[in-house]
């Protein structure tokens, strides 16, 4: 239940999530000023090369408009310029905001707050011979999804539950046939039975990945199986290491890895198994990278399912590289096997919330509606190892 919170004190302006990632994506300086309780902002909060943030509660505001003490805490806030002031909703902040707008200071609201910053989702082709390839940005939690349309036929990727409508939406005049997931995701829901169910879209799993114990009805792909849509072909790859069911996609010169290898890291190896299961996958995960890759030509584009905020954009705006670059900047491409376990099972970082509750839902052995699924997910990507770029 949402907390009542008082009016603001004084009219001030708003800035919705997707202007703030307009001046965050041309380098503009941002000064935040976070009003969420501490423990909040370290789990998940809005950064950036160009961001500014600062965290101060809420209750502290509410007590300095009884002192009159709100000049001096502004004094706390780092940097310079208009102030955005952020919480979990955009209440709380818009309060606040009022308050510093009150008092003289250049401040305005985020927008819904953080759960409108994870409401924001945005696309950008990806440049590929044999299809139409659209990446969707995610940028609250660095999730990646595609949609791919030959002719007049369409399949997605790593659907989020949040956006089922919205690839239906984008496939415009094409049949959006196939929803398919890479594997069991931890980090967010997904949109396999959501698309099945309101849209008629069949759900599709590598078989390896249902072998989890996936409890609804599914399309299983085996490894040596082919979807086709309109004149293209996916071609799946067995890429385990992440999971043992993690399949990537090759489309033309395209490979969509889910996540199993990135732009900065490769998939850490713990989330399937847990710490004593880590060592297998991570040997599983390196043979991956230096034998089931080895075929593939540097010139093939890397797609991954995930980027983190070190991740560099191409000039097209997506989040993509040659696998060639990616062989050359990563050091876990020339790793020795144990060298390598060593390394990715030592500096795992923390797990995702509500790992173990998301993997049901995915599974389908538990349920969540539409509110407690959005809420399940809130938050960054951990799906990635330690960066593992070549020194």
């Amino acid at each position: 239940m949402a907390e009542d919170y008082p009016d603001p004190p004084a009219a001030h302006p708003s800035l919705s999530a997707a202007d703030l990632k307009r001046r965050l994506d041309a380098g503009e300086s941002v000064r935040l000023l976070d009003v969420r309780d501490r423990n909040e902002f370290e789990q998940w909060h809005i950064d950036g090369p160009s961001v500014t943030a600062t965290q101060l509660p809420f209750a502290k505001f509410l007590q300095a408009k009884v002192t009159d003490g709100v000049d001096d805490l502004v004094a706390d806030v780092d940097g310079d310029g208009p102030i955005t002031v952020v919480c979990g909703r955009g209440e709380a902040s818009g309060f606040v905001a009022g308050l510093l707008t009150d008092h003289g200071i250049d401040a305005r609201n985020l927008a819904d707050g953080m759960r409108g910053w994870a409401r924001l989702y945005e696309s950008h082709e990806v440049p590929c011979d044999a299809a139409t390839v659209v990446q969707y940005q995610r940028p609250s939690s660095g999730c990646l999804s595609y949609l791919v349309v030959s002719d007049s036929e369409g399949v997605v990727v790593d659907p989020l539950r949040a956006f089922a409508d919205r690839y239906v939406d984008d496939a415009a005049d094409a049949t959006l046939r196939y929803a398919v997931d890479t594997h069991v995701h931890a980090d967010h829901v997904s949109g396999l039975r959501r698309l099945a169910s309101d849209h008629g879209v069949e759900p599709v799993l590598p078989a390896r990945a249902a072998d989890r114990g996936v409890t609804f009805d599914v399309t299983e792909l085996g490894d040596d199986e082919t979807l086709t849509v309109g004149s293209t072909t996916l071609d799946p790859i067995p890429l385990p290491g992440h999971t043992t069911g993690m399949t990537g996609f090759r489309v033309g010169g395209v490979l969509l890895t889910g996540d199993s290898l990135f732009l900065e890291s490769v998939a850490r190896p713990d989330l399937e198994e847990g710490d004593a299961g880590a060592p297998d996958l991570a040997r599983s995960l390196h043979e991956t990278l230096t034998e089931r890759l080895a075929p593939l030509p540097d010139e093939t584009l890397v797609a991954p399912g995930h980027y983190s905020e070190s991740a560099d954009r191409a000039d097209d705006g997506t989040y993509t590289a040659p696998l060639g670059t990616l062989r050359e900047r990563l050091s876990a491409f020339d790793m020795d096997r144990e060298t390598f376990v060593e390394r990715i099972c030592a500096d795992v970082p923390p797990r995702p919330a509500n790992v173990e509750r998301i993997i049901a839902v995915n599974l389908g052995t538990d349920d969540a509606d539409d509110d407690t699924a959005f809420e399940l997910e809130l938050g960054p990507n951990n799906c990635a190892a330690a960066p593992m770029d070549a020194a």
